[in-house]
């Protein structure tokens, strides 16, 4: 739970300063019966890489950084629907239905391809217009797969994680997490073990539980992970409760236990 591992398209080869040897596969909505079955076989990205491949390695920092401005803790911020100058391919608008919920009614919207490509030029980004619906795909892939991180977290505490909400989130891309520098403090001591590269981007998302109104936030690291031995580039998505209460606290710990138990079963069977 506490990281998994998403296929899809990142920085290149950048390694993630964990070890991705424990780590288990994320879940994906594709077909996997031609993929491999094995346990640690990362989760295949709804992508089609093989005809969608950026050109430089300018555009791949861009598909594993999120041009969306989220640095206030609010809602999506509105971005424009308008072609930007010098333009030349028509971008859709459409917004895709996330599975988030916003509110007991209501789900979270991703941006459209052209409210993406708007963004990077406001950043002023390299601007590879044919690949924006990937990178949006590849967005939106990820923040599935830190909802579904967030909900395996959720059922540990209710009974009722239908109606879990996302109340609201805040990018802090700059802004490392107590965990994120104890992994680089790691890859400085053990070199040959850890690698020093942080996460490329952090996301706060305020959770709301049914019921109660609780509201707990939960910070996710992510990262670029070790490609796959075809090369298909990998994200390591690491999430978990912020330390904000003793509940939190007493969650991370109990996994944590659970999660040293199991290996211990494993390694004594084996």
């Amino acid at each position: 739970m506490g990281q998994s591992v998403s296929t899809s398209k990142s920085t290149g080869g950048a390694q993630c300063p964990v070890d991705h040897n424990s780590l288990k596969p994320a879940s994906c909505p594709v077909d996997h019966n031609s993929l491999k079955t094995s346990s640690q076989t990362p989760a295949q990205c709804p992508v089609d890489h093989q005809n969608k491949s950026p050109s430089s390695s300018s555009t791949q920092k861009q598909l594993a950084e999120c041009p969306v401005d989220h640095s206030s803790l609010n809602q999506m911020p509105t971005l424009s629907q308008q072609p930007s100058p010098n333009q030349t391919i028509t971008l859709p608008t459409a917004r895709t239905e996330s599975s988030i919920l916003r509110d007991g009614s209501t789900k979270w919207d991703y941006p459209s391809p052209q409210q993406f490509y708007n963004a990077l030029v406001r950043k002023g980004w390299e601007t590879p217009e044919e690949h924006i619906e990937t990178m949006v795909e590849i967005h939106n892939f990820l923040n599935e797969q830190a909802w579904q991180e967030v909900l395996k977290w959720e059922k540990r505490a209710t009974d009722n994680t239908a109606d879990v909400e996302l109340a609201r989130f805040k990018g802090r891309p700059g802004e490392l997490s107590p965990k994120a520098r104890f992994w680089l403090l790691a890859g400085w001591l053990f070199p040959s073990r850890f690698n020093t590269e942080p996460p490329f981007d952090r996301h706060d998302w305020i959770v709301r539980r049914p019921g109660s109104g609780e509201e707990v936030r939960y910070v996710i690291d992510y990262y670029s992970a070790p490609p796959d031995p075809d090369g298909s580039p990998v994200f390591s998505l690491d999430v978990r409760p912020a330390l904000d209460s003793f509940a939190s606290m007493k969650e991370r710990i109990a996994l944590a236990t659970e999660e040293v138990w199991a290996d211990f079963r494993e390694t004594k069977s084996s």
